[in-house]
């Protein structure tokens, strides 16, 4: 069963209206951990850091960690590294640093109290002592716009080595909330304010609504002293001893699931049988071991229109054993080449149905899913293709390739969409171990493919994606955003194309610096 979510449920509960705002703390609050750590540990691997900076730096951590300097030495001391670096350099950075780290350490409850704060109205904002390198992609991934934080100078888009005060932390915070409040219209007295750490004790008595989150020790005594409600979130950070077995339990279970068949296949010489024996095994087994749950609605159209061409958002590896939970017989799939050389793991798909396509070369894909027309047509399976090509980083829905529409249409079969609402929740992409949780998976009426052709296809695979679009509650695309993206690049030019800019208003927690010391982006934030 899922833990109960006091925070959450109270959110659901609230006052609508914008005059309530939702203030969020970034590092352990929002994300599992710290993401100045996720940064050095990055630009430790890439050898950017010199043994000097090395020494400084763990010098001026130590001394922090013992209170002679506060978190204004630790900024300056950090600042001083970067005197010289450009900006955009910066900007690049932080990107990859999102993709690689902290998209991941994203809690599951903390993104589904944001999402039902946006779903009230409420002004939700992150009130940071971190900058805006280390926010902004999770920011936009989450949809919030407002960010008050930390800021280094600069200089004609160049850092110069100092900081603006005063900086995001403690009394600070409260100055950037005013802030806000003044801006938006915002009511202090009626909002929320979420934090990890006692360091933010000012901005928790300034609200009317103290949560605290994952609290520390001092937190969690002032919260008892004052009778804040508190919350801890488990599903990020250090896995236990028991997380580790589950997991390894769970993925060796594809090779026992198979072996288990192979009796079968010996008695009734019907591998087609010893597959379905082995998949639906595979499926109750791992989420069983795991603890996985799911909860799924239309589970009749699994059923309604086989064969078929089953279509899923690709969020997880736990993906793998809810498809063999939910659909468990009769199915073959598409995965990327590289799988094929796993020992045994390659062979063990191969031989349960898979087949290994090179998602580089669109013509040599193509030509590998042949086969698959004959495997729907002849053998009557159904085919389950993921047409975003790879796990997505976040719940939201990636672009869909065409290939699974190709197929239906050249198979003539129904497409039935597996919309995949949080399997992030169990694990992450690029988190090896899996957590319990219970997965929403809504299976939608099936899509009849008769009548298309491949000069409506853009308009059909655009329908589809809509269909996910709306059941996991995110943006459509509209007709001119299709046609936009189906548009055929334009010629080449010299110079580098302009990057596209983020819609999140980046403000520092301070008055502005003079314009010779303003960042070139906008709010001057950094």
């Amino acid at each position: 069963m899922p833990r109960p979510q006091p925070h959450l449920e109270e959110v659901l509960q609230s006052e609508p209206g914008p005059h309530i705002a939702a203030l969020f703390d970034f590092d352990g609050t929002i994300i599992s951990g710290y993401s100045a750590t996720a940064m050095l540990r990055e630009k430790f691997q890439r050898r950017e850091m010199s043994v000097e900076e090395i020494a400084e730096t763990a010098q001026v951590i130590a001394q922090h960690s013992l209170g002679t300097i506060g978190f204004s030495g630790l900024m300056s001391g950090a600042a001083k590294f970067m005197k010289g670096v450009e900006e955009e350099s910066f900007i690049e950075f932080g990107e990859e640093l999102y993709k690689k780290h902290i998209a991941r350490k994203i809690y599951p409850e903390a993104r589904a109290i944001i999402e039902a704060h946006q779903a009230k109205g409420h002004r939700v904002a992150i009130i940071s002592s971190a900058t805006i390198y280390q926010i902004e992609p999770t920011a936009r991934d989450l949809g919030i716009e407002d960010i008050k934080c930390s800021a280094y100078e600069i200089e004609d888009g160049v850092f110069t080595g100092e900081i603006i005060r005063p900086l995001c932390f403690g009394e600070g915070k409260v100055l950037a909330a005013e802030e806000l409040a003044a801006e938006y219209g915002l009511d202090l007295d009626q909002s929320f304010f979420y934090s990890d750490s006692d360091d933010d004790i000012e901005l928790l008595e300034r609200v009317g609504k103290p949560r605290p989150l994952n609290p520390n020790l001092k937190l969690k005594a002032i919260a008892e002293e004052n009778g804040w409600p508190v919350q801890r979130f488990g599903s990020r950070g250090t896995p236990s001893w028991v997380d580790y077995t589950r997991t390894i339990y769970a993925t060796g279970s594809l090779v026992g699931a198979f072996a288990a068949g192979l009796p079968i296949w010996a008695l009734t010489r019907s591998q087609r049988e010893a597959a379905n024996f082995s998949i639906g095994l595979f499926g109750d087994f791992a989420t069983a071991i795991t603890g996985v749950e799911l909860d799924v609605e239309g589970e009749k159209n699994l059923w309604a229109a086989r064969p078929c061409v089953f279509i899923f958002n690709h969020q997880s590896k736990a993906d793998v054993m809810i498809l063999a939970k939910l659909i468990r017989r009769d199915m073959g799939g598409v995965g990327k080449k590289e799988i094929r050389d796993i020992p045994i793991l390659g062979k063990l798909m191969e031989w349960g149905g898979t087949v290994f396509v090179d998602r580089a070369d669109g013509k040599s894909a193509i030509k590998a899913m042949e086969p698959l027309v004959d495997a729907i047509r002849i053998e009557g399976k159904s085919i389950c293709i993921s047409p975003e090509g790879t796990r997505s980083l976040t719940p939201k829905l990636e672009p869909f390739k065409k290939g699974a529409f190709h197929l239906a249409m050249q198979a003539g079969v129904p497409i039935v969409p597996i919309v995949i609402h949080n399997a992030t929740d169990v694990a992450p992409k690029n988190e090896f171990v899996m957590r319990p949780a219970t997965v929403r998976v809504t299976v939608l009426d099936p899509v009849e493919t008769s009548k298309w052709s491949a000069r409506t296809l853009n308009n059909h695979v655009r329908d589809v994606r809509n269909m996910f679009l709306r059941t996991l509650g995110q943006a459509e695309e509209t007709v001119a955003e299709s046609v936009a993206k189906d548009a055929p690049p334009p010629e080449a030019k010299a110079e580098k194309p302009a990057p596209k800019k983020v819609p999140v208003k980046k403000v520092a927690a301070t008055k502005k610096p003079p314009a010779k010391k303003a960042s070139p982006r906008k709010g001057g934030a950094t």
